[in-house]
């Protein structure tokens, strides 16, 4: 072999790694973006239901079964 045909071998692998490199760091990227967005809803969600408990708890005619005690205390 001579050592330009090794370069080039050497050089269409690196060409063939760099290829599949940067598919993979386009795929890990649609994974982060996806989940961001999901943390995003939750986050939306978990607000969401603070505000609803914080309500709920102003209103006196609504209390919540987990507070009360049961009758045999």
């Amino acid at each position: 072999m001579t050592a330009m045909h090794t370069i080039e071998e050497r050089l269409e692998a690196l060409e063939i790694k760099a290829s599949f490199t940067e598919d993979l760091v386009d795929k890990l990227d649609q994974i982060i973006i996806r989940q961001q967005q999901t943390l995003d809803t939750l986050v939306a969600e978990l607000l969401r239901l603070r505000d609803q408990a914080a309500s709920s708890s102003n209103q006196p005619g609504l209390r919540n079964p987990r507070d009360e005690l049961p009758p045999h205390y």
